[in-house]
């Protein structure tokens, strides 16, 4: 049976720092639906009714002209071991970028990574539990380094660059990008 809180409690600040993996998923009027996964512990909870998580370049952009469109978001995290249990948060989110005045405030929760893009911060509307009973008993083994190698290798210069040419999601809505460093 589903519940429903208003903010984090204790046990679910908890429950998300023991997960290695979450799910993002967001869409605006028109547009696909985006849903992708999320690991490199790059989610923290900053306080009971707000949480953000580190966004590193990988393919597009599309979480970003999704909250600029429409901003409203969902995350997931689901236990693979025991206590069984699903766990979303509904809420308002938007991109905060290096260039942005709060980008300082807000980067202090996290190791920035090789690649970093930008930081999404949610205001939560509403959490929800769930049982999780239909979840498979899986084991995390590592992260993997294979897209923070790839930055190293390639620079921030070389990753600016490249995704500050594109200015649209794949369904043709505005995104913001990090301006090039100095």
């Amino acid at each position: 049976m589903a519940e429903f809180f208003p903010a984090l409690t204790a046990d679910h600040r908890e429950f998300v720092v023991r997960q290695p993996v979450f799910f993002v998923a967001t869409a605006a009027e028109g547009v696909r639906i985006n849903l992708s996964p999320k690991g490199m512990d790059c989610f923290r909870v900053l306080d009971d009714r707000t949480v953000a998580y580190l966004d590193v370049a990988g393919s597009g952009n599309e979480t970003n002209a999704h909250l600029l469109a429409d901003g409203r978001i969902t995350i997931m995290f689901c236990a693979f071991d025991n206590p069984a249990l699903i766990f979303r948060i509904y809420g308002h989110g938007r991109p905060v970028l290096p260039q942005d005045a709060e980008w300082g405030e807000i980067a202090a929760h996290f190791t920035l990574l090789p690649g970093t893009r930008q930081i999404f911060v949610v205001a939560i509307d509403q959490v929800q539990t769930s049982c999780g009973w239909g979840v498979p008993y899986m084991a995390f083994d590592r992260e993997r380094d294979t897209l923070s190698k790839y930055h190293v290798k390639h620079g921030d210069a070389t990753r600016f660059a490249k995704y500050a040419v594109r200015t649209t999601s794949i369904d043709g809505l505005p995104v913001r990008n990090p301006t090039v460093p100095a």
